[in-house]
């Protein structure tokens, strides 16, 4: 009863978070879907010390979803993977609950940690398409990171983070999830900068003529004091 509650549960959560799925059947196809399924058998395998039947499972598992997430790794409920192409979890990663990732996705380690090794992803955090998250520090509940990002140390709640290395641009601590489906408008920090540039060097260039004009009206002045 309880793996039909579940196959019950992940059809209901995939066909709600993704509007390109129009039945049950569609849900059966798809790659988290599947993924999931073998990392429940896989975890569980995993838990009893039966590590290379756990990496067996989720090594099959890979070649059928292009999704890697080792059996070691702890999710929670309402976990969504869209697309999936190319997601990478690691053994240590734990994951919140309502998390949903992007394809290209990476919870990694940065080869230099023992032990806890993986990020730990809060509740409600959104990481869009082709994000990198590196280190065994927390994204905090209700967090966004923007597409192509790289992150790298610990990023506070209710914080959208972007860039590379990524850095956080907007921040508002709040009890409320991110808007899951909304990966494209969030704030540009680089575009940001290049604007502040534009302005200062503009600034600094009629600062320089101003003081051109006035040093030619002073060298005019001199001339006509000795004439």
């Amino acid at each position: 009863m309880g793996v039909i509650n579940t196959i019950k549960d992940e059809i209901q959560l995939i066909k709600e978070r993704d509007p390109a799925i129009h039945s049950n059947m569609e849900v059966l196809l798809y790659p988290s879907f599947k993924a999931m399924m073998y990392y429940r058998v896989a975890h569980k395998q995993y838990l009893k010390g039966h590590y290379f039947l756990a990496r067996l499972i989720s090594q099959k598992a890979v070649r059928k979803t292009g999704i890697e997430i080792h059996p070691g790794a702890t999710i929670g409920k309402g976990f969504f993977i869209d697309h999936g192409a190319g997601v990478v979890i690691g053994e240590t990663a734990e994951i919140g609950d309502n998390v949903t990732l992007y394809q290209g996705v990476t919870l990694g380690g940065t080869g230099k940690e023992h032990g806890k090794r993986h990020p730990t992803i809060g509740n409600n955090v959104m990481i869009s398409t082709g994000a990198k998250v590196l280190g065994s520090f927390k994204i905090g509940d209700n967090s966004k990171i923007g597409a192509g990002s790289v992150v790298l140390e610990e990023v506070p709640p209710g914080s959208t983070v972007v860039g590379v290395p990524g850095r956080v641009v907007k921040s508002a601590v709040s009890s409320l999830p991110q808007d899951n489906l909304d990966h494209v408008h969030l704030p540009d920090p680089v575009r940001e900068d290049i604007r502040n540039l534009q302005q200062a060097n503009t600034e600094l260039i009629n600062r320089v003529l101003e003081l051109e004009q006035r040093f030619r009206e002073e060298e005019r002045n001199k001339k006509s004091e000795n004439i």
